[in-house]
């Protein structure tokens, strides 16, 4: 009888030709160290057996382990093997062996809804197609620390030096690297990773400001930032952003900080918080100088979790996508998980704004905001879900990329409106709203909720205008609403008339873009209708102070657009079309009691109440244009 030799001493032909090795075309995706070894058709189960018996006694030999992992014999016969890239050499040699394809990743092919919700346009199925990468944009990253061997992250975030944190509390703290760098790491890969990014050019550097449990101090991070300060001073990076995922109470130290870098050309970011309270209570978020992001679920509404939720109200610029957010774990370098928060958001507009600055990168802060706001896809949220004394002041605007088809060029004139908080109730209260230093005021409203108020006046504290709301005997408290705007490239004024019930006029080669006005009694009037054409007035009734804002340039034209009210309705509205900005919106009433006017989006709304609603929303719209073909309308 042949006596049988084992399958690990086997003799094998010297000159039997290697298999052919492949591996995944897309580096990012390889997995070194786990293979697919195929077997040959015609191969029996047994000869797999014996093979990967094989295979584990010639790498024990040379003093390697092999973890065989999975056999297949349905499509194919072969098996899925775990072991060092040095016994591939020996696997290729092994007798019944077709080939070895190295292990790789797959993906599902439908863009996980934040990114999909950030693209406006049809794109091909299954991929993320941004303007551009974001590139030429530096972001600092103010978090936890951040796993950079993870491979959404890996070559694209650098780990400054900086450590600022307090210890953890609680005796028993596990340290663990992954809880350390969980909230880091997953807030890169949102702005910046291969897969899971909105902005997968940009570059991430991380400030560690929090510790493992995500706490930190004020003092802490003003400390990050005078570090970001001087490395930019010594190694300046343009544009840069920095990203504040975080909130703690209101603090005006840690928000003049914040005022004072972007005055310095830098684009603060911060999260609204998580607290389903008024976003003005918090820091940076309460900072007008820095954006402000606050969530919204996969349908485009506020993210409420139960106790926790987003913040509101007028100290919120933009929303973006925050609910369920996949990104970077850094459970493993290839883990995935999903997380919610004003944080992820955050890092969303974050990823936005790269973009944005990598089409222009001298934009300043004020700019790049509008910008968010332009390209942003406008009354998606459901007023009835916001808290009722936030529902006015709220934005209502989900941030989104350009569209390739936008014809935004950076010399468009772009406004947004600016609410004051509430003011007080007695009588001759006052609410006051401010532009960002680097906008310009073109119109000035005010708002109550039952009509009581005596108007809206301007006035200059700083060289800076401010617009301030008064209100009356009766008036639960007024809101006074600013008009600011960018991309105007005007010498702009604000003009006062000569006298009460006299108009206030713009003087020649000057454009009207809005007007004002208050009452000497306590009780605001509506004006008579603004004129425009050649001669620019704003035309007040009797008792009443007019004022002006007018703006000399050759590029600026502006006209009226003017809507009167359907009695079935106690508001009436009136926009502006495509290429043209509302930079003011008045009410014309003869007996109807006006609440006020103010601008939403391109649209001026003016809301009343009365028997007789007799009422008219007159919208003042201008934009830039060519210096040729300059008309007045």
């Amino acid at each position: 009888m042949r006596s049988v030799v084992s399958d690990d001493t086997q003799p094998e032909a010297e000159n039997r030709p290697s298999a052919q090795f492949y591996r995944c075309t897309k580096d990012a995706w390889r997995m070194p160290g786990q293979y697919l070894v195929v077997m040959r058709n015609g191969t029996h189960v047994n000869q797999v057996e014996r093979t990967t018996r094989r295979l584990s006694a010639k790498a024990a030999k040379r003093g390697y382990l092999i973890e065989i992992l999975q056999t297949y014999s349905g499509a194919f016969r072969g098996f899925l093997v775990k072991m060092s890239s040095d016994v591939l050499h020996m696997a290729v040699k092994l007798p019944h062996v077709e080939y070895i394809e190295e292990d790789s990743s797959i993906f599902a092919q439908s863009i996980p809804w934040n990114l999909q919700r950030v693209l406006q346009n049809k794109h091909e199925a299954g991929k993320y197609s941004p303007p551009n990468d974001g590139a030429k944009v530096g972001v600092y990253l103010l978090d936890t620390s951040v796993q950079l061997t993870h491979r959404e992250v890996e070559d694209r975030v650098m780990v400054t030096d900086f450590n600022r944190v307090p210890e953890e509390d609680g005796v028993r703290v596990h340290r663990q690297a992954s809880q350390c760098d969980s909230h880091g790491t997953h807030i890169a890969g949102v702005i910046s990773g291969r897969d899971s990014g909105v902005a997968r050019g940009a570059s991430v550097n991380s400030v560690r400001v929090l510790n493992c449990q995500g706490k930190g101090t004020v003092s802490g991070a003003l400390a990050g930032l005078e570090y970001i300060q001087s490395s930019l001073a010594s190694q300046p990076v343009s544009p840069v952003i920095l990203l504040l995922p975080f909130v703690g109470g209101f603090s005006r130290t840690l928000n003049t900080a914040c005022r004072k870098i972007v005055e310095s050309g830098a684009v603060l970011i911060a999260a609204a918080g998580n607290y389903n309270d008024d976003a003005c209570l918090y820091s940076p978020a309460s900072e007008p100088e820095v954006i402000t992001v606050g969530a919204v679920n996969f349908a485009d509404q506020p993210l409420n979790r139960g106790t926790t939720g987003t913040n509101v109200g007028r100290c919120v610029d933009v929303f973006a996508p925050g609910d369920d957010i996949i990104s970077a774990s850094s459970d493993c370098p290839t883990c995935f998980t999903t997380k919610s928060g004003t944080s992820q958001a955050a890092a969303h507009v974050a990823g936005v704004a790269a973009v944005l600055l990598n089409l222009r990168p001298n934009s300043s802060s004020a700019e790049v905001l509008q910008q968010l706001r332009y390209h942003s896809v406008k009354q998606v949220i459901n007023p009835e879900s916001l808290p009722v004394m936030h529902r006015l002041t709220t934005p209502n605007m989900v941030v989104a990329l350009p569209d390739p088809t936008s014809t935004l060029t950076g010399e468009d004139l772009l406004c947004r409106s600016v609410w004051s908080e509430r003011s007080a109730s007695p009588v001759f209260s006052t609410a006051v709203s401010r532009c960002r230093s680097t906008e310009e005021m073109l119109s000035c409203s005010s708002f109550s909720d039952n009509g009581m108020r005596a108007g809206e006046r301007v006035e200059e504290r700083d060289g800076q205008k401010e617009c301030v709301a008064v209100n009356v005997n009766g008036g639960p408290g007024v809101f006074a609403v600013a008009r600011c705007c960018t991309g105007h490239r005007a010498q702009c004024q604000m003009l006062e008339g000569p006298e009460r019930g006299a108009g206030a006029e713009c003087p020649p080669e000057h454009h009207l873009t809005g007007c004002s006005f208050s009452s000497s009694s306590g009780e605001a009037s509506d004006s008579d209708r603004t004129l425009h054409g050649s001669r620019r007035t704003c035309a007040a009734k009797k008792g009443m102070m007019s004022y002006a804002f007018c703006c000399h340039t050759s590029t600026l034209e502006c006209r009226l657009k003017e809507h009167h009210l359907n009695t079935l309705s106690q508001q009436v509205e009136v926009s502006c079309e495509d290429s043209w900005t509302l930079t003011a919106c008045e009410a014309l009433s003869r007996d109807a009691v006006i609440h006020g006017a103010f601008a939403m989006g391109n649209t001026c709304v003016v809301r009343t109440s009365g028997v007789d609603k007799d009422a008219a929303a007159i919208a003042t719209c201008c934009r830039n244009h060519p210096l040729h073909g300059t008309q007045d309308h």
